[in-house]
């Protein structure tokens, strides 16, 4: 016979489980892709949900490292209130920085984990550089939002939006990206049939990948 402890360590796990089922059962998935102009998948594209509210869970925290001198990922991208730590895992000491108000801040020289993580409280783009190395760069997307992603080497991913009615926005978003703003987003009726994959098509050439080792490729045309 189940003691009291028993049981309601049982309880809890029904009740965490009905949480889980009960969110998925309410939740939509929205898959996205993106296409160069030739038709070709873009990996590496941000992509959310406008309309998605609510704050980040609490602690939620990102790592965004520094390997061979280079930003680790190249790209990452957070919700509102997550905190980003920068721990720099190099064999040389790095300067980082950005400019990009109202997140911008700077971490001095420093190896290993010198430095508290940044809580990023407002949303847009964070452009990292390092103050030593010029050819280091990377981004940190901040968005007000909980379903977000990065597109995969298909140039896909998939949202998972809270169910209910009215339409959302779908946006994306990459340094290599020169589509005019109003080409980065499509809005969807949730009360109108659509079909599950959301295809944005690029009309304009895209800029090529940054390396951090090549001239042709400044770190100011990003």
């Amino acid at each position: 016979m189940l003691d009291r402890l028993e049981i309601c360590a049982l309880t809890a796990q029904v009740l965490l489980l009905a949480t889980i089922m009960g969110s998925v059962a309410h939740a939509e998935l929205l898959g996205v892709q993106v296409l160069d102009p030739d038709g070709q998948p873009v990996p590496d594209v941000v992509v959310f949900a406008e309309s998605q509210n609510g704050a980040a869970p609490a602690n939620a925290t990102a790592i965004m490292d520094q390997v061979d001198t280079r930003f680790v990922p190249h790209i990452l991208v957070v919700q509102k209130g997550t905190a980003v730590s920068f721990p720099n895992s190099d064999v040389v000491a790095h300067h980082v920085y950005s400019f990009s108000k109202p997140n911008n801040f700077v971490l001095p020289l420093y190896k290993g984990d010198a430095h508290a993580p940044v809580v990023f409280d407002e949303a847009g783009i964070v452009i990292l550089g390092c103050n030593i190395h010029d050819g280091m760069l990377g981004y940190i997307v901040v968005v007000d939002s909980d379903a977000f992603g990065l597109s995969d080497a298909s140039g896909e991913v998939t949202l998972e939006l809270a169910a209910g009615t009215g339409d959302y926005v779908i946006n994306i978003w990459s340094p290599r990206i020169r589509d005019v703003q109003a080409a980065l987003q499509k809005r969807v009726d949730r009360r109108a049939n659509h079909e599950p994959k959301l295809v944005f098509k690029l009309q304009k050439k895209l800029r090529p990948p940054h390396e951090a080792q090549s001239s042709a490729v400044l770190w100011s045309e990003y």
